[in-house]
């Protein structure tokens, strides 16, 4: 009997063992399922975080591209209300009934002058090189001539105005180039 006394205790401090043992994984449990819960809010925290960053990048990719189709869209507002008045004067020019040559001439020419005002304002030079040196970068060359007058490779006459915009070839000038 003494064998079932002694082994009485130890089976109840068995008992006991495994309840603290029990108890102890439990607080590890509880302890692993706070930080689970908190781990789970953090990730939904974050994803939604995730998800209203998204929308905005979209929204502001959007608003982008709208305010880019409107800038190609009015691009030539200025350029154009510009050249409202140069249209005006060639208007009442022709609205002008005149035999006088001389007075029309004149119109004409102020309206020019008008013209390449606005385009120099924008960007726009004329290449006009006659006595200058062929510069085929600016220049294309139609016809060569002798010219006694000329040095060999300059330009003799501009049959065609050339155009720079913005330090960029538009057209180049159409000239006659001394041998």
């Amino acid at each position: 009997m003494q064998n079932t006394e002694s082994t009485a205790p130890e089976g109840a401090q068995g008992a006991e063992g495994m309840s603290a043992a029990e108890a102890a994984l439990n607080a590890d449990m509880d302890a692993l399922s706070k930080q689970l819960a908190q781990a789970e809010t953090a990730v939904a925290e974050m994803r939604d975080v995730l998800l209203r960053e998204r929308a905005e990048l979209e929204n502001q990719r959007r608003r982008l591209q709208r305010d880019l189709e409107q800038a190609r869209k009015f691009a030539n507002e200025r350029l154009l209300s510009e050249l409202l008045p140069v249209c005006d004067g060639l208007e009442s020019g022709l609205a002008v009934e005149t035999t006088d040559i001389a007075s029309m001439r004149q119109g004409l020419d102020l309206t020019l002058k008008a013209l390449l005002k606005v385009a120099e304002a924008n960007g726009l030079k004329a290449v006009r090189p006659t006595n200058a040196a062929f510069d085929p970068t600016l220049h294309q060359a139609v016809s060569m001539i002798d010219s006694p007058a000329h040095a060999s490779g300059t330009v003799v006459n501009t049959l065609q105005t050339g155009y720079v915009l913005n330090d960029r070839l538009l057209r180049p000038a159409m000239v006659v180039v001394a041998n």
